[in-house]
């Protein structure tokens, strides 16, 4: 047993660039969207192909009359430090979403509409999940310009094919 702690035995990894990436995002707050954004931007600045999917809430990062309204989630957010009470105090949320706005204007980390067009224009491309569309009877038309098409899971999968999935 001394032998193995004293000389653990390590495998060599073999390195490979990762060249697609497919990003999940679920969440409809504001640190449920921006790091899918973020992450997907970070790719297209290194080349790396990558495509977002957006399913359940995160819809509402391309929806034409939410994606300028997206809050910040103070209810039950661990990540904030606080009692669930403080999150649920009227105000609380826009306030909170008033901070981490500011923060990001700071760090030149646009807001989700420019971010979206932005990601876009860099080649992702952004897609809508057809049973999410659905199940909230909405169509193409809900959705801001950027996005490419609506696609069932098993699409989404097929373009994702070859590459890494990140579920945000």
């Amino acid at each position: 047993m001394t032998e193995l702690l004293e000389h653990p035995m390590r495998e060599e990894i073999e390195r490979t660039t990762i060249e697609k990436v497919s990003i999940v995002i679920s969440k409809g707050s504001l640190e449920g969207i921006y790091p899918g954004l973020i992450m997907a931007n970070g790719a297209r600045m290194e080349g790396i192909e990558a495509d977002l999917f957006f399913t359940f809430f995160g819809l509402d990062a391309i929806r034409r009359d939410r994606h300028a309204k997206i809050k910040v989630a103070t209810v039950g957010n661990p990540g904030l430090h606080l009692p669930t009470l403080v999150g649920a105090l009227p105000g609380f949320s826009a306030f909170a979403t008033r901070m981490m706005k500011r923060q990001m204007e700071k760090l030149d980390i646009p807001p989700i509409p420019e971010f979206v067009e932005l990601v876009a224009d860099s080649g992702a491309g952004l897609y809508a999940c057809r049973a999410s569309v659905d199940m909230f009877d909405l169509s193409m038309e809900d959705f801001v310009p950027e996005v490419r098409d609506i696609l069932s899971v098993g699409e989404f999968y097929e373009l994702a094919a070859g590459g890494e999935i990140i579920f945000t």
